[in-house]
C-alpha cells in the first residue's frame, strides 16, 4: 500500500497525471480499496507478448473480482450500501471488459502502478531515506502477499484432493457392502442342495475374488492418498509457520518498538489496519486447514485403515492446534498504552484489541477484559508461568471490560476510559533505587472461545513499563525512568531489564527524540547543542564531537547524581529547558532566535567580537528551567573598556508576568540578536500592543523591566512604569588576563 499512500500525496500536475491514469476501464475506487492486493500481485512475471500466460492472467482476473465482491460483502450503514452497489457494479464492468482478453488487464494495471511510482520517485527523490524505506516496505508487503497466494493455492489444492478422498472412500465403501452381500450369499449357499450349490457357487466366488481384489488395491490407493494429502498438509502448515513468524515475531514486534519509541516522542505507531488484515487472512487460512485436518480424520475414523496415518493426522491436528493458539494470544494487544507516569487517584484510560476477533467470531460470545497493576517481579513470575494468580500491586477502579465488536471497522475491542488507580503497594527498593525508579505494567487478560466453545484460549498481555508517582514533583524523575527504558529497551527482555549504561549518540537521539516532542517544533538538538549537552554530561571542555561518540553514559550520571557543584542531575537539567521552550519559547525556538544550548565562557567569546549591544539567549548553568540575556556594552567604570554582562536567568514564574519578547523590547540597551539581526526585526511581531488611551478618568498601569546600570529615559513622559529589577551579572573580559574564564558546563 506503499506507493498508494504515497500518490495521494501528489500535487500539481503528478496529480493530475496521476488522476489521468484511471477511468471506466479502470476505475479508481478500485485502486483505492484494493491498494494492499493489487500491490501485493507479481504483475511483472506475467509476460504480455506470449499467450500462454493468458491463464495466468486469467486467474489474476478471478482474483481481482473476488477481492471486490469481497469487499462489497463486508460494508454495512447507509454509506456502506451505496459503496456496496458500486463496488459490485465494478466487479461486474471490469469482468464484461476483461474476460475475454484478461491479459489487457494485466498490462493496464502494469502501466498504472509503474506511473504511480516513477511520478512517486519524481515527486519525493527515491534516493532519500523515506523513499527507499518505502520501497523497501512495498517490496516486504509484497512477499507477504506473495505467501498468501500461494497458501491460498495450497488450501484449495488440499481442498480439492480431500474431496477426492472422500468420494473414492464413498465408492469403497460402496463396493466393501457390495463384497459383504457377496460373502452373505455364500454362506446362504450351504443351505442348498449340492447340485444349486454348485451351479451358483463358481459365479459368486468369481465375483468376490474381483471384488476383494479390487477392495485390496483401492485400499492402497486410499492410504496413499491420505499419506499425500497428510504431506500436502505438512507443507501448508510449514508455510503457515514461517508466515505467522514474519506477522508476528517481526511486523508485529516492530510495530510494539514503534509504539514504545512514540512514547519518546518519535512517529506514530501506524495503524494496525495492515497487520489485522494479515493477521486475519492467517487465521482463516489456518482455521481452514484445521478444518480439512478434521475431516481427513473423520474419513479415517470411519474407514480404519492399519498405517502411519493415524499418528500423522495427530501430529497435524498438533501442530494446527499451536499455530492457532499462537495467533491468538499474540494478537491480543494494547492498541492504547496507559499513560506510563501514573499518578494515583487520576483517571486514566487504556483500550485492548484482539486483531482476529472478527474472523474468528469471538465477538459471538463477548468476552471481558480485566486490569491488574502488577510489580516488574511479578511480571518476571508470569512470564516463567510460575502462579501468580490474584497477585496484584495495587488497586484499579473500574478494571472490567467487555470487548465490542465494531462492525464498520470490523475490530474487536475493550476501551478501558475510566480507570483509576486507587493505591499501589511498592516493594522493597534496592541500593539506591527511587520510588520514581520502580516499574509496574498494567495486565490485561481474557478468555477467549473459538469454535463454538471448540478451543478456549487464556490470553494475557503486560503494558509498557509504568511508573507510579502520588505527587506531581515526582514526575520529572518518573519522566526519565520511561525515558531510558523505552529507548533502550531490548525485544525479548526480562521484564524490566534495560542497560545500565548506553553510549553518548543512543542518548543524543533519543534526547532529540523528546525534546522535538515536548516542544512540538521541527526543530531538533544540532551538533553544537549535542557537544554543549556532552561537556555538560561528562564535565569536558572538548568541542570536538567525534571525542564523545565513544563514551557512555550510566543511568546514575543521567539522573542519580547530581552536575557537578550542583543539586539538580544532568535529566533534571534538560527536562527544565524542555518545559520552559514548550510553555514560553516555542516561537522564538523554531525562529532560530534562542541558541540556548551555550555556556557563559562560548557567550563571552563570541559577544566580544560583535558591536556594542549585540546580545544572545542562553540556558541557565545554575538554574532549572532558566533563561539568561547575555550582551555585550561598554564597562561603566572603566572607559574603553568593554564587558559582557549576563542577566539573572528568567524562569516560568517570570514569563507568566511579562513576556520574553516584551522584556527584551523593555531593554533599550538591546539592539541586534547575534550575529546582527536588529531585535525588532526578529521579535516585534511577538510584542504586547499598546496600552489604550486613559479611561474615565483612569491611567491604566503598565508593568516593564530596566536594568538599572543601563537605564535610558523613556521617551514617552505620559508613561508611569512600575519596574521590575534585575541585578546586572558582568562577565568582565581583559585581553591580558582572558584565559583565567574557565568555561561552566
Amino acid at each position: 500500500m506503499a506507493v498508494w499512500i504515497q500518490a495521494q500525496q501528489l500535487q500539481g500536475d503528478a496529480l493530475h497525471q496521476m488522476q489521468s491514469l484511471y477511468g471506466q476501464h479502470f476505475p479508481i475506487e478500485v485502486r483505492h480499496y484494493l491498494s494492499q492486493w493489487l500491490e501485493g500481485q507479481l504483475w511483472d512475471v506475467i509476460d504480455l507478448e506470449n499467450p500462454q500466460e493468458e491463464f495466468k492472467a486469467k486467474r489474476l482476473l478471478d482474483s481481482l473480482i473476488q477481492e471486490l465482491q469481497n469487499k462489497a460483502e463486508h460494508q454495512v450503514g447507509e454509506d456502506g450500501f451505496l459503496l456496496k452497489i458500486k463496488l459490485g457494479h465494478y466487479a461486474s464492468q471490469l469482468k464484461s471488459t476483461y474476460d475475454r482478453c484478461p491479459l489487457e488487464l494485466v498490462r493496464c494495471i502494469k502501466h498504472i502502478l509503474y506511473t504511480e511510482q516513477r511520478l512517486v520517485r519524481e515527486a519525493s527523490n527515491s534516493s532519500s531515506p523515506v523513499g527507499g524505506m518505502m520501497d523497501s516496505m512495498s517490496q516486504k508487503y509484497q512477499q507477504i502477499n506473495q505467501a498468501f497466494e500461494e497458501l491460498r493455492l495450497l488450501t484449495q489444492d488440499t481442498e480439492n484432493d480431500l474431496r477426492k478422498l472422500q468420494h473414492n472412500q464413498e465408492y469403497f465403501i460402496i463396493q466393501y457392502q457390495e463384497s459383504l452381500r457377496i460373502q452373505a450369499q455364500l454362506t446362504s449357499l450351504t443351505t442348498l442342495p449340492p447340485a444349486d450349490r454348485q451351479l451358483r457357487e463358481p459365479t459368486l466366488l468369481s465375483k468376490r475374488a474381483t471384488v476383494e481384489a479390487w477392495l485390496t488395491r483401492e485400499a492402497n490407493t486410499l492410504q496413499k492418498y491420505r499419506l499425500d494429502l497428510a504431506e500436502k498438509h505438512q507443507k501448508s502448515l510449514q508455510l503457515l509457520r514461517k508466515q505467522q513468524t514474519i506477522i508476528l515475531d517481526d511486523e508485529l514486534i516492530h510495530w510494539k518498538r514503534r509504539q514504545q519509541l512514540a512514547g519518546n516522542g518519535g512517529p506514530p505507531e501506524g495503524g494496525l489496519d495492515i497487520l489485522q488484515s494479515w493477521c486475519e487472512k492467517l487465521a482463516e487460512t489456518i482455521w481452514q486447514n484445521r478444518q480439512q485436518i478434521r475431516r481427513a480424520e473423520h474419513l479415517r475414523q470411519q474407514l480404519p485403515i492399519p498405517g502411519p496415518i493415524e499418528e500423522l493426522l495427530n501430529d497435524l491436528n498438533s501442530t494446527i492446534t499451536d499455530i492457532i493458539s499462537a495467533l491468538v494470544t499474540s494478537t491480543f494487544i494494547i492498541e492504547k498504552q496507559p499513560p506510563q507516569v501514573l499518578k494515583t487517584q487520576t483517571k486514566f484510560a487504556a483500550t485492548v484489541r484482539l486483531l482476529v476477533g472478527g474472523k474468528l467470531n469471538v465477538h459471538m460470545n463477548p468476552p471481558q477484559v480485566k486490569a491488574t497493576i502488577i510489580s516488574e517481579q511479578q511480571a518476571k513470575a508470569l512470564l516463567k508461568n510460575e502462579n501468580t494468580r490474584n497477585d496484584s500491586s495495587g488497586e484499579i477502579l473500574n478494571n472490567n471490560c467487555v470487548m465490542e465488536y465494531h462492525q464498520a471497522t470490523g475490530t474487536l475491542s475493550a476501551n478501558f476510559r475510566n480507570m483509576s488507580l486507587k493505591r499501589i503497594k511498592r516493594s522493597d527498593r534496592r541500593g539506591a533505587e527511587s520510588v520514581t525508579e520502580e516499574k509496574f505494567t498494567i495486565l490485561f487478560e481474557s478468555q477467549f472461545s473459538v469454535g463454538g466453545n471448540e478451543l478456549v484460549f487464556q490470553v494475557k498481555t503486560l503494558s509498557l513499563p509504568v511508573v507510579v508517582i502520588v505527587h506531581g514533583s515526582q514526575d520529572n524523575n518518573a519522566t526519565a525512568t520511561v525515558l531510558w527504558d523505552n529507548a533502550f529497551a531490548e525485544p525479548g527482555r526480562v521484564p524490566f531489564i534495560v542497560p545500565d549504561k548506553v553510549l553518548w549518540p543512543q542518548l543524543c537521539e533519543a534526547l532529540n527524540m523528546k525534546y522535538k516532542a515536548e516542544v512540538q517544533s521541527n526543530r531538533g538538538l544540532s551538533e553544537e547543542n549535542l557537544v554543549f549537552l556532552a561537556q555538560k554530561a561528562f564535565s569536558s571542555t572538548s568541542i570536538n564531537p567525534d571525542d564523545y561518540r565513544g563514551m557512555t553514559m550510566t543511568w546514575s550520571q543521567f539522573n542519580r547524581e547530581s552536575l557537578p557543584g550542583r543539586n539538580f542531575t544532568f535529566w533534571q537539567w534538560f527536562d527544565g529547558v524542555m518545559e520552559l521552550t514548550k510553555k514560553h519559547l516555542k516561537p522564538h525556538w523554531n525562529d532560530g532566535a534562542i541558541l540556548g544550548f551555550v555556556n557563559k565562557q562560548q557567550a563571552q567569546d563570541m559577544l566580544m567580537s560583535k558591536p556594542n549591544g549585540t546580545f544572545l539567549l542562553r540556558f541557565s548553568d545554575s538554574e532549572i528551567g532558566g533563561i539568561t540575556i547575555a550582551w555585550v556594552a561598554e564597562n561603566p567604570n572603566k572607559p574603553g573598556e568593554r564587558m559582557v554582562w549576563n542577566l539573572m536567568p528568567y524562569t516560568t514564574k517570570d514569563f507568566s508576568i511579562r513576556s520574553l519578547a516584551d522584556r527584551i523590547s523593555d531593554l533599550n540597551h538591546l539592539l541586534f540578536l547575534y550575529p546582527d539581526r536588529p531585535k525588532d526585526e526578529v521579535f516585534s511581531k511577538y510584542y504586547t500592543p499598546p496600552l489604550s488611551k486613559a479611561v474615565d478618568g483612569y491611567v491604566k498601569p503598565q508593568i516593564k523591566q530596566v536594568v538599572p546600570e543601563f537605564t535610558t529615559t523613556n521617551p514617552d513622559p505620559a508613561a508611569n512604569p512600575t519596574y521590575m529589577d534585575h541585578g546586572a551579572s558582568p562577565v568582565v573580559s581583559h585581553p591580558p588576563n582572558y584565559g583565567i574564564y574557565q568555561p561552566i558546563c
